[in-house]
């Protein structure tokens, strides 16, 4: 069938809407209608080469839609289910999976990185050439075809934009201060970057009863944005936002520090910002090939913890319903997230809007 799709053909240019081949789903697989997608940095690094990927590709890796159709032996799913979209997909079987951590199953790693279905073939493509799919999702397109292991069925009720911010960055983000972190009522929370990871860690510290709630970014009306969502700091970022921070938990540091921006000086400043004892969990994706300084004396003589948090240590198949559950309680406002929504034509000035910090998650609607 065709589609419209965004596609990147080289690094450094803008995505491009046009109009592709789109195969039915094979064995295992889904055809899925799009409603919604996040527009997110992660798909951004692949423009600017952060991310090094096979191209030309489909980005889009946070959605959410309706089954259209299923391919032989599907059980999962079935025409006419409400789903969000996983980006990792697990086998169930391995170490990480039966040990509840299947955001670490390595099974699919190498066609999802391929840019293929698990089968190592694509199902998109133009002129009888392949398109790649990213994160075996490549939702940035009307109507996609998913491994079943990546559909994750939604009570009705919940919006088509909150579900495909489940899929990603609000899993992310509170999966990151109850999953990795564990975060304890009554404790001081720092976060840095306020974007849909940030804020979504924001709203997962309330969650967790912390009484201490800082965050840091760049832009000042993103700042604003965080005091709405329940911050009792905010700092605008700088070289003295370490000291700023002991100053606001009594000179020690706060107790947890989240980064979500993936930039190593970000990271090490984190480390300064976290009390000794403390805890800084990276949530950030940081360019392939950079480094990150984190002195091993220090971390010794004052007992920090540095963890990295991948898609919030979930299980996207227990986690996104509870989510979903906590946003149908009042627990979680995710309406909030959602500043703005586009076509998917205006892919170009929906990215445009986030990197000048205008939004705290567009949304692309279909």
């Amino acid at each position: 069938m065709e589609i419209q799709a965004a596609v990147l053909y080289a690094p450094h240019t803008p995505f491009v809407v046009e109009t592709l081949e789109l195969a039915p789903p094979q064995a295992g697989e889904v055809q899925v209608h799009v409603a919604a997608a996040g527009v997110c940095h992660s798909d951004w690094h692949l423009m600017t080469g952060a991310t090094q990927h096979v191209l030309p590709v489909v980005p889009g890796h946070e959605g959410a839609g309706v089954v259209e159709a299923v391919g032989p032996g599907v059980t999962r799913v079935q025409p006419g289910d409400q789903v969000a979209l996983s980006w990792a997909p697990s086998c169930g079987q391995c170490f990480y999976c039966l040990n509840d951590r299947p955001s670490l199953c390595a099974t699919y790693v190498g066609p999802l990185w391929a840019g293929t279905m698990l089968d190592g073939t694509t199902r998109l493509s133009k002129a009888g050439q392949p398109i790649y799919h990213f994160s075996g999702l490549a939702c940035f397109a009307d109507h996609i075809v998913v491994p079943e292991i990546c559909c994750v069925p939604m009570a009705p009720g919940v919006p088509p934009s909150v579900m495909a911010l489940i899929g990603c960055a609000v899993t992310t983000g509170v999966g990151a201060v109850l999953n990795t972190a564990r975060v304890r009522p009554g404790s001081s929370v720092a976060i840095y970057g306020a974007g849909g990871v940030g804020l979504s860690a924001l709203m997962g510290a309330r969650l967790a009863g912390a009484s201490r709630l800082i965050v840091v970014d760049v832009v000042a009306g993103k700042l604003a944005l965080a005091r709405e969502f329940g911050a009792t700091d905010t700092l605008l970022a700088g070289p003295e936002v370490p000291a700023a921070i002991r100053a606001l938990t009594g000179g020690r540091g706060a107790d947890y520090v989240f980064e979500a921006v993936g930039v190593p000086a970000i990271q090490e400043q984190c480390l300064a910002a976290a009390r000794p004892g403390g805890m800084v969990v990276l949530t950030g994706i940081a360019p392939m090939g950079s480094g990150t300084n984190f002195p091993g004396a220090l971390l010794t003589r004052q007992e920090k913890t540095v963890t990295g948090s991948y898609y919030g240590t979930a299980n996207p198949a227990r986690d996104f319903p509870l989510l979903a559950d906590l946003y149908a309680q009042g627990r979680l406002d995710l309406n909030r997230l959602v500043t703005q929504t586009y076509p998917l034509t205006a892919i170009n000035e929906a990215y445009a809007d986030m990197l000048a910090g205008r939004v705290a998650r567009g949304v692309l609607v279909f």
